[in-house]
């Protein structure tokens, strides 16, 4: 098998998709513009985001880690365990994982208590397909800790806004993993995983994925009045909605290219819209 190329740092970058850190960390920033009400404190915003770097490093090398085996026999990933070594993947999980629980101690006593709380909920995710088909939502949820995280961070307790929004969360990653997982429907049947494009099928996936994506809709909707946000948010929401519709277009081609363009093209379009409408609505 053709060794990746690259060097050590571009290889490492490529086994945990950082350029998908641009899904949720736009999630987290607009919690805390909304909880701090426009006023930052710089030392919790670079918490926060050494937070949800380190959070998501972790939660990616352990799914690597966890999957070694699953990932070298699936044609898509078969190539993932040349990128970094094991022995590596274990030190470099260490670290960020103490990383983000030293940087969760540095904000606050509630975000100190709650760390491995929300270590343990992005960990759980990755062997959850080993017993249920909803690993989807799994997914949604270790996800939906971002916001709700960076609410504490900035205010030391948990409202209703960043629940709402949390939901909205949990239900548009489920929509695009169900869409991104129509890829592996064979080799998950072969495999015997818990799947749920294999219980559903995938025309019942898409179909699935477009009602998940339509609350998440409503959900933006609904944090938007939780939160007194005003006109400028609400004035993103159509094209937000635009890109959900782009993405399920794309997914009906049932072309893997088409695919993983629209997954990432359309999933960060709707998180940076979201947190760009938040900072135009609570700066001027």
């Amino acid at each position: 098998m053709k060794m990746p190329s690259g060097n050590v740092v571009t290889r490492f970058l490529r086994l945990i998709r950082f350029s998908h850190t641009v899904f949720a960390l736009p999630f987290a920033l607009g919690a805390l513009v909304v909880a701090a009400n426009g006023r930052l404190n710089t030392r919790v915003l670079l918490l926060v985001v050494a937070c949800m770097v380190l959070a998501r490093t972790a939660a990616m090398l352990f799914n690597r880690l966890i999957d070694w085996s699953i990932d070298q026999k699936n044609p898509r990933t078969a190539t993932r365990h040349l990128l970094v070594s094991k022995p590596i993947g274990w030190l470099l999980l260490v670290i960020a994982s103490l990383g983000f629980l030293l940087s969760s101690a540095a904000i606050n006593r509630l975000t100190a208590w709650l760390a491995p709380v929300a270590l343990a909920i992005i960990f759980f995710y990755s062997v959850t397909k080993r017993f249920t088909s909803a690993t989807h939502f799994f997914l949604g949820l270790a996800l939906a800790v971002a916001p709700a995280g960076a609410w504490i961070a900035e205010k030391g307790q948990l409202d209703l806004a960043p629940l709402v929004l949390g939901a909205g969360v949990i239900c548009w990653v489920a929509g695009f993993d169900l869409i991104y997982a129509t890829q592996d429907a064979d080799f998950d049947r072969r495999e015997g995983l818990h799947s749920l494009v294999v219980r559903l099928g995938v025309a019942g996936s898409l179909r699935l994925a477009q009602w998940l994506h339509a609350f998440t809709f409503l959900a933006m909707i609904g944090f938007g009045l939780t939160a007194n946000l005003g006109i400028l948010y609400y004035t993103a929401m159509p094209f937000i909605a635009g890109a959900l519709i782009y993405e399920h277009r794309a997914a009906r081609k049932l072309d893997l290219a088409a695919i993983n363009r629209a997954f990432f093209e359309s999933n960060a379009f709707v998180s940076v819209l979201f947190v760009a409408a938040i900072v135009a609505d609570r700066w001027t």
